[in-house]
């Protein structure tokens, strides 16, 4: 499966009707990372916050470890890590799964 990772930003910009925003390097291997199949085991989650918080997304923090977030409307509860701070992947399915319900690349995947 291909992503073209310049058409899911593009893509991100008209759904959040915001003017195009250029996405580092590191944010595009870390989307490209979480939609692509098998996930990555070494995923960091404050790069995780970070790249949540450029899609602009909101995000609040809530009892010990749960994090609210809301992004495109949608809504979900994520956990950060507690022995460390890699992402599992089972949290990277969570996430992929929170993304594509909030219409993040969904769209610009062949």
């Amino acid at each position: 499966m291909l992503i073209n990772i310049e058409k899911i930003c593009y893509n991100l910009c008209k759904l959040s009707q915001k003017k195009y925003f250029k996405m580092s390097a590191k944010q595009k291997r870390l989307l490209h990372s979480i939609l692509v199949d098998p996930p990555n085991g070494n995923t960091q989650w404050r790069d995780v916050e970070s790249l949540l918080n450029h899609l602009g997304a909101k995000i609040e923090s809530h009892h010990g470890a749960k994090f609210h977030i809301t992004l495109n409307n949608v809504e979900t509860t994520l956990h950060r890590p507690h022995n460390s701070n890699v992402c599992s992947k089972r949290d990277i399915h969570l996430l992929r799964d929170y993304l594509i319900n909030a219409n993040i690349g969904v769209a610009s995947l062949d």
